[in-house]
């Protein structure tokens, strides 16, 4: 079910009765005319500064006659990374109400073909724009298709169907990702020789297909002591991923590296730090690199579990995906510098 996240859009009526001024007041104040005590220019310029109020917007939206409706389709499950752009999306509030826009979630599995095409079917119709956390499959890729034939601006979002036609994407580049999650661990391990494993929610996701080709890469050229094992899919699950890694842990003891990809990092935690046959853990053997600043990996980094996150701006790509939309229904340029996500290195010495 979609959850509305944006209230009706603010009017002139509605700052004045904030500032507790008349209208005329307020227009007096917008057009800087004389005849106002400070005291209240400041009150109303406070009022229109904290509801991110633009005037010329919104006249230019109500013009429309209608609201403009943008659908989010996000992966079901408490992804940490994808509930942080959902949290920006709703402290946009303000400024989407300005320019009068209803931004809607809709949960879905995205690891599930039928199931993510299935929700981009039923969205036909009744938005103006969709940006989709996408699985790069032909029956998704058809789906996206349809929706553009239809006339709905259609963002792909963190992860990207390149072959489909839709009309951006918003997030980093997934392959320069991974080339640095390769060169951290490969440069971490140091003079050990050893196994590497990588835990991946799944290949099918372009993202992380395109991670995976990056680290690979890296290791293959780079660290030739090093070898990969084949990728665990966990679909971003704690205890999928955990049972997962814990029996290629239990299987091979020269494991000195880990990637994970995607999700389920705590679940990847958890395999590192169980203790087998009275043995300690393998958290403090095993060099562990992943994505993402949240509270969980925050923490892990503090404890020396996690030795790196590679770090993407939640918030960056949620107000990237709206104004890129917004731009594309309006038939404005997308200024693409200001829209491209760039990556951090996160280590324990320097997190945010």
């Amino acid at each position: 079910m979609a959850e509305t996240l944006t209230p009706t859009a603010l009017t002139l009526k509605d700052i004045a009765r904030e500032a507790g001024v008349s209208l005329a007041t307020v227009d007096r104040v917008l057009h800087n005319r004389p005849g106002v005590r400070p005291d209240t220019v400041r009150r109303v310029k406070a009022a229109i500064e904290r509801n991110s109020f633009q005037p010329h917007v919104a006249a230019a939206e109500l013009a429309r006659g209608r609201a403009r409706r943008f659908a989010f389709v996000m992966p079901s499950g408490p992804n940490p990374f994808m509930q942080q752009i959902e949290a920006y999306l709703g402290e946009m509030s303000a400024w989407l109400s300005a320019r009068r826009l209803n931004v809607e979630m809709v949960a879905t599995d995205v690891f599930d073909p039928s199931a993510l095409a299935a929700s981009l079917e039923a969205l036909s119709g009744d938005y103006d724009g969709v940006a989709v956390v996408a699985l790069d499959h032909p029956g998704v890729r058809a789906a996206i298709n349809d929706l553009v034939d239809a006339g709905t601006k259609v963002v792909t979002l963190v992860s990207d169907v390149p072959s489909s036609r839709r009309h951006h994407y918003v997030g980093i580049d997934n392959i320069a990702a991974g080339r640095t999650a390769g060169a951290l661990v490969g440069r971490l391990v140091g003079q050990r020789s050893g196994k590497v494993a990588i835990v991946a929610g799944s290949q099918g996701l372009r993202d992380h297909a395109e991670r995976i080709f990056g680290f690979n890469q890296v290791i293959a050229t780079e660290f030739p002591d090093l070898g990969v094992l084949p990728v665990l899919e966990g679909r971003d699950e704690d205890d999928r991923s955990e049972q997962l890694l814990g029996r290629l842990l239990g299987s091979h003891a020269d494991i000195v590296g880990l990637y994970n990809v995607g999700a389920g990092t705590q679940g990847v935690a958890n395999a590192l730090n169980a203790k087998a046959s009275g043995e300690v853990g393998r958290d403090k053997q095993v060099v562990f690199v992943g994505h993402d600043v949240t509270a969980l990996t925050r923490r892990l980094l503090l404890q020396g579990v996690m030795d790196a996150a590679i770090s993407q701006n939640p918030g960056h790509e949620a107000r990237a995906a709206v104004r890129v939309l917004l731009a594309l229904a309006r038939g404005e340029p997308i200024l693409r510098e200001q829209e491209k996500i760039r990556i951090d290195i996160v280590m324990r010495d320097n997190l945010p």
